[in-house]
């Protein structure tokens, strides 16, 4: 029996167009994130790591060169759930709002020089990776970091906030070469700033990831 299972999307596959088309959610979702999943479970039994929720197979494979591959596995499944919940169809994106409308302001000076961060973070990524808004664990500051393939903040003891996902397939459909274009949609147009606020105030919005 399969360990983990792929998630649904938390909206239909053309809801967030114009902005990311259906065609896109469809092979990004059904096709690479299913197959994370699919080769995860190909890989757990016999591990040890069999009904480990995946921040628990992330934590315990991510220094281990025997379980890179698990780990990649693991950590690509957990950051796509949380990439398709940075994202609403619903007045998403621009300024932030809640506790993190503060807390950015304080971090970075202003929402303006935190969304250039942001966005020099997402396009400077060379390859395939992520770009993240996190916090720290004790006293929930903020910062960006980007990671390459992959590797995602729980690895390196961060919380995740935001994310957006900066390999080829989620946007090259839409945007052919245009990751900067891709980057300013997600910011100004799909941002889910109630589902950051969550996550920063460390609740679970009702997603198991």
């Amino acid at each position: 029996m399969s360990n983990i299972t792929l998630p649904d999307l938390p909206y239909a596959k053309d809801a967030l167009e114009p902005h990311i088309s259906a065609e896109t959610l469809e092979y990004h979702h059904d096709k690479h994130h299913a197959a994370y999943v699919n080769k995860l479970n190909s890989l757990l039994p016999g591990s040890g790591l069999e009904g480990k929720t995946l921040p628990e197979i992330i934590e315990a494979t991510k220094d281990d060169s025997d379980k890179k591959t698990m780990f990649n596995q693991a950590a690509q499944v957990w950051n796509h759930t949380f990439y398709w919940n940075c994202m609403t169809p619903e007045n998403g994106g621009g300024e932030p709002t809640g506790d993190l409308k503060g807390k950015i302001d304080e971090a970075f000076g202003s929402y303006e020089k935190f969304r250039d961060e942001f966005k020099t973070a997402a396009t400077s990524q060379f390859g395939s990776g992520w770009a993240w808004l996190v916090a720290d664990t004790e006293g929930g500051k903020l910062s960006i970091m980007k990671t390459s393939d992959a590797d995602n903040p729980l690895a390196h003891g961060k919380v995740a906030v935001l994310t957006c996902d900066v390999w080829e397939h989620a946007y090259y459909i839409d945007y052919r070469n245009r990751r900067p274009d891709y980057v300013d949609t997600f910011l100004d147009k799909l941002v889910n700033w109630d589902y950051a606020n969550a996550k920063y105030r460390g609740e679970d919005a009702g997603v198991e990831e």
